[in-house]
């Protein structure tokens, strides 16, 4: 079976169904960050040494499929998401028994892996803001319903909440010290 198929030549996608949409259309746009999303976990498996990150990596990867298929017109069950909220959760617990109590934003960045933790989180907030977005406005019959809609938002909430909890414990791991924002100086300079 080739790769190309010639019916998006015109600017559209099909969507579960069979209805075609633009490409440029919000909804495709929000899957679309999800597949850039679900790339940059796919550098992080490339990068990451741990081997229960690389499963709840692996794990992330098929619920992000999941997301984007629901965003797609699937009509299929999510009701996993709300197993690996959990387990998300779980694990934000446990690395913030081994960091330092946050006062101040932290900037991103550290060791080269933190650094990579932190884009892939900073995509994530832009996945989480497109698609409250899209289900403020959207009312077509892709876009799932209100409690599916809540559950995906507090997934794609909690996976960025994991991923910054995440950075913070690969540079503790590697004793790089985090650097925290000092804030707006408000003295005036003259």
């Amino acid at each position: 079976m080739p790769v190309y198929t010639r019916t998006g030549d015109d600017g559209t996608t099909a969507l579960f169904g069979g209805k075609r949409i633009l490409k440029c259309e919000e909804l495709v746009d929000v899957y679309g960050s999800i597949d850039e999303l679900n790339s940059w976990i796919g550098v992080l498996l490339a990068t990451d040494k741990n081997q229960r990150d690389k499963q709840l990596f692996l794990a992330i990867q098929q619920d992000l499929f999941l997301i984007g298929s629901v965003l797609a017109g699937w009509k299929g069950d999510i009701s996993p998401l709300g197993k690996r909220i959990l387990e998300m959760e779980q694990h934000i617990d446990a690395i913030e028994t081994k960091v330092p109590k946050i006062t101040n934003f932290i900037l991103p960045g550290g060791s080269k892996s933190a650094s990579y933790v932190h884009v892939v989180r900073s995509i994530t907030r832009r996945v989480e803001r497109q698609m409250v977005a899209l289900f403020a406005k959207e009312k077509s019959s892709t876009v799932p319903d209100k409690n599916n809609q809540r559950k995906m938002i507090t997934y794609i909430n909690r996976l960025s909440d994991l991923l910054f909890m995440m950075a913070r414990g690969i540079n503790k791991t590697v004793g790089i010290k985090e650097v925290v924002w000092k804030g707006i100086s408000t003295k005036s300079k003259e």
